[in-house]
């Protein structure tokens, strides 16, 4: 069986690494130098993720995003 997940991505500011967050498992992110190693470091810590919890747990679904402007 396979599942989509949502990844979100973002640039470190210090290190200039990319860090990518599993929008529907709670605290599964990782980060690499390039995408390439991103996309192959977030499998493998879903993987673990999944091997780490009970297989009946509900996960949350992702919904969207919202970009605000806010006056400062």
């Amino acid at each position: 069986m396979t599942r989509s997940y949502t990844v979100v991505i973002e640039r470190d500011p210090e290190s200039g690494w990319l860090v990518g967050e599993v929008v529907e498992l709670p605290g599964c992110y990782t980060q690499a130098p390039d995408i390439q190693a991103l996309e192959a470091n977030v499998r493998e810590a879903i993987t673990a993720y999944l091997l780490s919890v009970e297989t009946n747990d509900p996960t949350p679904q992702f919904v969207g995003t919202l970009h605000l402007e806010v006056a400062a």
